[in-house]
């Protein structure tokens, strides 16, 4: 594809609707550039590399360079549509004033994240821990510092010995003592550093568990003293704009340098403060109430959000700036809290098993239990734990997000419009479905409620463990032949119809097609055979229990996932989903400072195996992209 050349010298008028967005882009810049700098949330799956076909936007009036469509965009836009000004946004150069229409299925769709307070019991040990003190007031005849002070009634009454003192809290240490008349509460982290010092008697402090997916950011707000959650909040991560899987980012920060961590690391930054900022307004407290902050992630993010470069961890031997556990001051962040704060950064195993992961590990303990569980968190990333108290192994699995619905050709995230839930019926071949937003089940003939918009990780892997049980799938992916039916196409691909045209919001069938199965069987190939290589490596034939972890791991049905051999077969009753296990761990790190130990210790003891040049993988891995008779 020949390029214009970037000109920032040449200011263009850019106009994005529906939104109104408006501002100065430069010629030569693609509108995926111009979209991404203007905040305009345009679906980028492959990171602006013209793969994904998922970024199509509507060229309204103005120039773009080239005039026509590349090799590359023919393959996600018809004739029709190159007429009426479809374009790639990530393809498409700006060269002149722009009006741009993002249709609803080129937008970051916001997805259904579950808001729900975590239940979790544990012993409560915060790391910040409230000391009330009345001290003696200086006189003339004992005028020593007040900091002095301080640390020798705390040391007479609580026996901490040798306590420092934050910058931050220092420089309140004098008014806050005297607008207490010398009675404060004395907030001090691990016994060992002062983090603020508060008039009167305070018995009321909070911290924040945040766990940064891929996709989606989860926090939490706790009552510390009591280890309670008191609110919740998520929403996308806005890093998506750059690419939705962990590599397209590691792509786009290499391709721009500095400033493109710098760019990843504000979003982040800036979308966890307004998530701080609206949770602390529903329980009408003050940000600077909050003085803890445990953090867990993927490698990828970790390092992202710290403003770390993920450079290596995208070539072997995929190595992270840092394993141990860490604490960084929240100012430092740039976070909205107290700043005098610890966020403390749970420790990652392994280039690509994050502190996501242990989170997970402290959650459900496979260390202290005689059964040997499968742990499966099923995201961009698939990571995998498998063992008991004896030994525990770990891996990643490259699945793509397919199961996120990206790589799918009607694919979406879990947000209002989405196919979740699918029925087929193998005596007569009709369905039905479910859209998420409507309890309403569409059958043949009966009018939705809400139109679809796509198709989301749970409706495809129902929609094709259901093709498979009626028989329109066969064991290698192929859609048969032998079952005709008018849902059915024989097309380029070969598809088969969920929602026809008249049931969408776009009016075009939503389909299954033999690239989206094909996509699937990649995935859950993946997440099989690695499985089955750490079975190998411990010696065992099957686990006890399968616990599906994750967001997307509590929506999925555990019998249809099984059904397409997304893990290997164990009794029903012994397969659990679990929800938000990583921020569950995030929780426990953040309530009980025991926790972190066990989180160190156990970060050490998990050996990880590299997939990739395991001698069977490969092997595992083409027996697992067949469906189970």
């Amino acid at each position: 594809m020949m390029t214009a050349p970037k000109d920032k010298n040449q200011k263009v008028s850019i106009i994005f609707q529906p939104s109104g967005r408006r501002g100065a882009g430069f010629k030569g810049q693609t509108i995926l550039e111009a979209a991404q700098e203007l905040g305009v949330e345009i679906s980028s799956i492959c990171g602006g590399k013209q793969s994904c076909g998922k970024c199509r936007v509507k060229v309204e009036w103005g120039k773009v360079n080239p005039s026509a469509l590349t090799e590359e965009e023919r393959k996600f836009i018809a004739a029709e549509e190159e007429a009426a000004g479809y374009r790639l946004a990530c393809a498409a150069q700006i060269e002149s004033d722009t009006l741009i229409t993002v249709p609803g299925e080129s937008s970051v769709s916001q997805p259904l994240i579950l808001k729900n307070l975590i239940n979790f019991s544990s012993k409560i040990n915060p790391a910040v821990k409230n000391y009330y003190i009345e001290l003696p007031p200086p006189t003339l005849a004992d005028p020593r510092g007040d900091l002095e002070r301080l640390q020798e009634s705390l040391r007479n009454h609580y026996g901490l010995k040798n306590l420092s003192i934050d910058y931050w809290a220092l420089q309140n240490l004098s008014l806050n003592l005297r607008q207490g008349n010398w009675k404060v509460t004395a907030l001090v982290s691990l016994n060992q550093e002062i983090l603020s010092i508060l008039p009167g008697k305070i018995e009321d402090y909070y911290g924040i568990a945040l766990d940064i997916g891929t996709t989606s950011l989860a926090i939490y707000l706790g009552h510390l003293p009591n280890g309670q959650i008191i609110a919740a909040n998520s929403r996308l991560n806005p890093q998506v704009i750059f690419g939705e899987d962990v590599m397209s980012r590691i792509q786009y920060a290499l391709e721009k340098g500095g400033a493109g961590v710098k760019s990843l690391t504000k979003k982040v930054r800036e979308a966890v403060n307004e998530l701080i900022k609206e949770m602390a307004k529903s329980v009408a407290i003050s940000p600077e109430e909050i003085i803890e902050m445990a953090v867990v992630g993927n490698t990828a993010m970790h390092h992202l959000f710290l403003g770390l470069t993920p450079q290596y961890l995208g070539v072997a031997p995929f190595t992270p700036t840092l394993n141990n556990a860490l604490y960084i001051k929240a100012r430092e962040l740039g976070l909205m809290m107290n700043p005098a704060a610890n966020v403390y950064f749970l420790p990652i195993e392994a280039g690509f098993v994050g502190a996501d992961n242990v989170g997970v590990l402290i959650s459900q303990e496979p260390y202290l239990q005689e059964e040997i569980s499968l742990i499966i968190d099923v995201g961009t990333n698939g990571e995998i734990l498998l063992g008991n108290k004896k030994r525990i192994l770990s891996a990643s699995c490259a699945t793509g997000p397919a199961f996120e619905g990206a790589h799918i050709k009607f694919g979406m995230r879990a947000a209002p419009g989405a196919i979740e839930r699918v029925r087929i019926d193998s005596q007569n071949g009709t369905i039905q479905y479910r859209v998420i937003g409507s309890e309403k089940w569409v059958t043949d003939g009966s009018p939705p409620e809400i139109k679809a918009r796509g198709i989301c990780g749970s409706g495809i892997i129902e929609a094709i463990a259901e093709m498979r049980r009626a028989g329109i799938i066969e064991r290698n992916g192929r859609i048969s032949k032998e079952l005709p039916s008018l849902r059915q196409r024989f097309n380029a691909q070969g598809e088969f119809i969920i929602a026809r045209a008249e049931e969408t919001a776009f009016n075009k069938d939503i389909t299954i097609s033999i690239d989206d199965i094909r996509a699937v069987q990649l995935a859950k190939g993946a997440l099989y055979a690695g499985a089955k290589i750490l079975m190998k490596v411990l010696g065992i034939e099957k686990p006890d229990k399968v616990i599906l972890a994750g967001g997307f791991g509590s929506i999925i049905d555990p019998e249809k996932a099984m059904a397409i051999g997304m893990f290997p077969s164990c009794a029903l009753p012994q397969v659990r989903a679990v929800g938000n296990a990583a921020g569950i761990g995030a929780c426990l790190a953040l309530f009980n400072q025991d926790k972190r130990a066990e989180a160190e210790r156990a970060a050490k003891q998990v050996e990880y195996i590299e997939l990739t040049t395991h001698p069977d993988f490969q092997e595992e891995f083409i027996k697992a992209l067949s469906f189970p008779i």
